[in-house]
Protein backbone atom coordinates (compact mmCIF):
# COMPACT_ATOMS: atom_id res chain seq x y z
CA UNK A 1 0.00 0.00 0.00
CA UNK A 2 1.18 3.33 -1.04
CA UNK A 3 2.65 5.77 1.91
CA UNK A 4 -0.16 8.45 0.87
CA UNK A 5 -2.90 6.00 0.94
CA UNK A 6 -1.82 4.27 4.30
CA UNK A 7 -2.18 7.97 5.40
CA UNK A 8 -5.41 8.81 4.12
CA UNK A 9 -6.84 5.61 6.02
CA UNK A 10 -5.28 6.50 9.06
CA UNK A 11 -5.30 10.02 9.69
CA UNK A 12 -7.69 12.00 6.35
CA UNK A 13 -10.61 9.88 7.18
CA UNK A 14 -11.17 10.01 11.03
CA UNK A 15 -10.26 13.98 10.28
CA UNK A 16 -12.87 14.46 7.58
CA UNK A 17 -15.78 12.64 9.39
CA UNK A 18 -15.15 14.92 12.53
CA UNK A 19 -15.62 18.20 10.10
CA UNK A 20 -18.08 16.62 8.51
CA UNK A 21 -20.14 14.98 10.81
CA UNK A 22 -20.13 11.72 8.46
CA UNK A 23 -21.72 8.81 10.14
CA UNK A 24 -20.59 6.34 7.49
CA UNK A 25 -17.23 5.93 6.26
CA UNK A 26 -18.36 5.30 3.15
CA UNK A 27 -19.07 8.58 2.99
CA UNK A 28 -15.77 10.06 3.54
CA UNK A 29 -14.67 11.53 0.38
CA UNK A 30 -11.90 9.94 -1.76
CA UNK A 31 -9.94 9.97 -4.56
CA UNK A 32 -11.29 7.93 -7.57
CA UNK A 33 -8.58 8.85 -10.53
CA UNK A 34 -6.27 11.18 -11.54
CA UNK A 35 -6.16 12.45 -15.20
CA UNK A 36 -2.98 13.79 -16.84
CA UNK A 37 -3.74 15.35 -20.24
CA UNK A 38 -0.55 17.06 -22.46
CA UNK A 39 -1.66 18.82 -25.50
CA UNK A 40 1.30 19.56 -27.59
CA UNK A 41 -0.50 22.41 -30.42
CA UNK A 42 3.02 22.71 -32.45
CA UNK A 43 2.02 18.43 -33.17
CA UNK A 44 0.69 20.55 -36.59
CA UNK A 45 3.74 21.19 -37.77
CA UNK A 46 6.18 19.04 -36.05
CA UNK A 47 4.37 15.46 -36.11
CA UNK A 48 7.51 13.97 -33.79
CA UNK A 49 6.55 16.24 -30.42
CA UNK A 50 3.73 13.67 -29.75
CA UNK A 51 6.00 10.92 -30.06
CA UNK A 52 8.30 13.21 -27.35
CA UNK A 53 5.30 13.82 -25.56
CA UNK A 54 3.95 10.55 -24.96
CA UNK A 55 7.51 9.27 -23.94
CA UNK A 56 7.80 12.13 -21.11
CA UNK A 57 4.53 11.50 -19.90
CA UNK A 58 5.24 7.48 -19.86
CA UNK A 59 8.02 8.57 -17.61
CA UNK A 60 6.03 10.95 -15.28
CA UNK A 61 3.04 8.51 -14.80
CA UNK A 62 5.25 4.79 -15.20
CA UNK A 63 1.83 4.10 -17.59
CA UNK A 64 1.58 4.22 -21.57
CA UNK A 65 -0.23 7.35 -22.75
CA UNK A 66 -3.31 6.66 -24.88
CA UNK A 67 -2.83 9.28 -27.51
CA UNK A 68 -5.44 12.16 -28.51
CA UNK A 69 -6.26 12.75 -32.20
CA UNK A 70 -8.11 15.43 -33.04
CA UNK A 71 -12.02 15.35 -33.75
CA UNK A 72 -12.79 18.46 -36.00
CA UNK A 73 -10.56 20.07 -38.84
CA UNK A 74 -10.24 23.65 -38.16
CA UNK A 75 -8.52 25.58 -41.22
CA UNK A 76 -7.16 28.37 -38.80
CA UNK A 77 -4.68 26.23 -37.35
CA UNK A 78 -3.71 23.96 -39.56
CA UNK A 79 -5.68 21.14 -38.33
CA UNK A 80 -7.55 18.37 -39.85
CA UNK A 81 -9.53 16.08 -38.67
CA UNK A 82 -7.69 12.38 -36.83
CA UNK A 83 -4.26 14.59 -36.48
CA UNK A 84 -2.06 13.52 -33.19
CA UNK A 85 -2.33 16.34 -31.35
CA UNK A 86 -1.88 15.70 -27.50
CA UNK A 87 -1.67 12.21 -24.81
CA UNK A 88 -3.35 11.49 -22.13
CA UNK A 89 -2.86 8.73 -18.43
CA UNK A 90 -5.93 7.98 -16.49
CA UNK A 91 -4.57 6.64 -13.17
CA UNK A 92 -6.37 4.59 -10.57
CA UNK A 93 -5.43 2.85 -7.37
CA UNK A 94 -1.88 2.83 -6.10
CA UNK A 95 -0.47 4.45 -9.36
CA UNK A 96 -2.39 7.60 -8.95
CA UNK A 97 -1.25 7.66 -4.71
CA UNK A 98 2.43 7.71 -5.89
CA UNK A 99 2.00 10.15 -8.72
CA UNK A 100 0.05 12.67 -6.44
CA UNK A 101 2.41 11.80 -3.56
CA UNK A 102 5.17 13.10 -6.30
CA UNK A 103 3.44 15.55 -7.41
CA UNK A 104 2.85 17.43 -4.06
CA UNK A 105 6.25 16.27 -2.27
CA UNK A 106 8.71 16.65 -4.99
CA UNK A 107 7.62 18.47 -8.01
CA UNK A 108 5.44 21.60 -7.19
CA UNK A 109 7.67 22.67 -4.72
CA UNK A 110 10.48 22.73 -7.62
CA UNK A 111 8.40 25.26 -9.83
CA UNK A 112 10.18 28.76 -9.89
CA UNK A 113 8.57 31.64 -7.48
CA UNK A 114 6.06 29.00 -6.07
CA UNK A 115 3.69 30.26 -3.73
CA UNK A 116 1.51 27.51 -3.61
CA UNK A 117 -1.87 26.31 -6.11
CA UNK A 118 -5.03 28.43 -6.94
CA UNK A 119 -8.41 27.57 -4.89
CA UNK A 120 -10.24 28.61 -8.10
CA UNK A 121 -9.39 25.14 -10.32
CA UNK A 122 -12.55 22.94 -8.82
CA UNK A 123 -15.62 22.45 -10.83
CA UNK A 124 -18.63 22.86 -8.40
CA UNK A 125 -18.79 18.42 -8.44
CA UNK A 126 -15.89 18.10 -6.36
CA UNK A 127 -13.05 17.75 -8.82
CA UNK A 128 -9.85 19.48 -8.83
CA UNK A 129 -7.92 20.93 -12.20
CA UNK A 130 -4.45 22.29 -11.79
CA UNK A 131 -2.71 23.37 -15.13
CA UNK A 132 1.32 23.24 -14.91
CA UNK A 133 3.64 25.46 -17.58
CA UNK A 134 6.35 23.28 -18.07
CA UNK A 135 6.57 19.12 -17.55
CA UNK A 136 10.16 19.60 -16.79
CA UNK A 137 9.05 20.41 -12.99
CA UNK A 138 9.61 15.86 -12.81
CA UNK A 139 12.37 14.90 -12.10
CA UNK A 140 12.01 11.94 -14.04
CA UNK A 141 12.47 14.09 -16.88
CA UNK A 142 16.22 14.75 -17.65
CA UNK A 143 16.28 18.39 -18.75
CA UNK A 144 19.41 17.87 -21.36
CA UNK A 145 17.54 15.15 -23.46
CA UNK A 146 13.88 16.81 -23.56
CA UNK A 147 12.78 17.72 -27.19
CA UNK A 148 10.23 20.98 -25.78
CA UNK A 149 8.41 22.10 -22.97
CA UNK A 150 5.18 21.03 -22.69
CA UNK A 151 1.83 21.77 -20.74
CA UNK A 152 -0.41 19.81 -18.84
CA UNK A 153 -3.50 19.56 -17.22
CA UNK A 154 -4.10 17.72 -13.95
CA UNK A 155 -7.62 16.17 -13.09
CA UNK A 156 -7.85 15.02 -9.34
CA UNK A 157 -11.56 12.92 -9.56
CA UNK A 158 -12.57 13.25 -6.33
CA UNK A 159 -15.98 11.42 -4.63
CA UNK A 160 -16.62 15.10 -3.09
CA UNK A 161 -20.35 16.47 -3.27
CA UNK A 162 -19.49 19.75 -2.83
CA UNK A 163 -15.80 21.81 -3.94
CA UNK A 164 -16.12 22.39 0.28
CA UNK A 165 -15.74 18.67 0.70
CA UNK A 166 -12.97 18.52 -2.06
CA UNK A 167 -11.28 21.71 -0.82
CA UNK A 168 -11.22 19.51 2.53
CA UNK A 169 -9.95 16.29 1.36
CA UNK A 170 -7.12 18.29 -1.32
CA UNK A 171 -6.12 20.27 2.49
CA UNK A 172 -5.86 17.29 4.61
CA UNK A 173 -3.70 15.28 1.49
CA UNK A 174 -1.10 18.05 1.99
CA UNK A 175 -1.98 20.21 -1.20
CA UNK A 176 -0.22 23.41 -1.02
CA UNK A 177 -2.94 25.94 -1.52
CA UNK A 178 -2.03 29.78 -2.17
CA UNK A 179 -2.68 31.80 0.93
CA UNK A 180 -4.88 34.36 -0.18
Amino acid sequence: MARLHQFYSKEVVPALRKDFGFTNPMEVPKFTKIVVNMGVGEAVTNGKLVDAAMADLGLITGQKPKLNRARVSVAAFKLRENMPIGCKVTLRGERMYEFYDRLVNLSLPRIRDFRGVPTKGFDGRGNYTLGVKEHIIFPEIDYDKIAASFGMDITIVTTARTDEQALALLTHMKMPFRKN
